[in-house]
């Protein structure tokens, strides 16, 4: 469904590189990684590259610039988004980890994120557009119509799940809104055959992976759970660095990537074992 590039970016730097020159070509100024300790009292870390950018999208400060773009330091290690239970148990799951994000601040909606971010996934990054798999909310129908009609996704390719799986929010309250995620399905060809991807979405399956995440903030979550419709629409969206590190080389795990190798070489060297073994 896209055509992939000649010479996809493949190392770690490449690959951030891609992500921010992508972007910064499309108007969105680079923002660098804000500090894991957010400013932000219903957090007690930086959980998601939007936590900088909360005042923002409430609304209680104007934001400099109407378009950015981050690769930002982030640690899941209690409250709402919890890894801890996950790392060590999935080949995906991580406490630290880097998050690739583009941000519009009541400029851009869905008419542009979806595209642009089918394009970077594809001829940038050179992802197999038939390895691609597109969740929405259930509610969504601006967002499927745009990913079948406006990037030519497949209807059998896009599912429509509902809250748990496809509508976002940082923390108990704050802003929140509908999601569109892409998933990459790493399974060999016969594996493919034998079983069909859209099965796997969102289950668990180790091969069968969520790496971007586009969420339409829209509303803002009250403390007795309602939603008030934001003074502006923007766009959040966070793509898993370590992730997407392992996504495009095709490897079996996070750590079996340039991102992790050079300290599981050392700590070779230091222990005298041996990784996998």
């Amino acid at each position: 469904m896209a055509t992939s590039p000649t010479h996809p970016p493949r190392s770690a730097n490449e690959l951030r590189s891609a992500f921010s020159g992508f972007f910064a070509s499309r108007g969105h100024t680079a923002v660098p990684s804000a500090s894991l300790i957010p400013h932000d009292p219903t957090l007690m870390f930086t959980v998601a590259g939007m936590v900088p950018f909360k005042p923002y999208f409430m609304g209680d400060e104007v934001a400099p610039y109407q378009r950015a773009v981050t690769v930002q330091k982030c640690v899941r290690a209690g409250g709402k988004h919890n890894d801890l239970d996950e790392v060590g148990r999935t080949k995906r799951h991580l406490v630290f980890f880097e998050m690739l994000g583009n941000f519009s601040f009541g400029d851009y909606f869905k008419s542009d994120a979806i595209p642009w971010s089918w394009e970077l996934v594809t001829e940038v990054f050179g992802f197999d557009g038939d390895r691609l798999w597109i969740t929405v909310h259930e509610s969504d129908d601006e967002a499927e119509a745009m990913w079948h009609e406006q990037v030519g996704v497949p209807m059998e390719r896009i599912q429509r799940l509902g809250d748990k799986d496809n509508f976002w929010q940082a923390g108990d309250t704050g802003p929140c809104g509908p999601c569109s995620e892409i998933h990459v399905d790493l399974r060999g060809p016969a594996e493919r055959a034998a079983v069909d991807g859209a099965t796997l979405v969102n289950n668990d399956d180790p091969q069968v992976i969520e790496i971007w995440n586009l969420v339409f903030m829209q509303f803002e979550r009250k403390a007795n759970g309602s939603l008030v419709t934001l003074p502006a629409q923007h766009v959040d969206t966070g793509m898993g660095f370590e992730r997407l590190a392992r996504a495009v080389v095709g490897a079996s795990s996070n750590y079996d990537t340039e991102v992790f190798k050079p300290y599981l070489r050392k700590l070779e060297a230091l222990s005298g074992l041996t990784y996998g073994e």
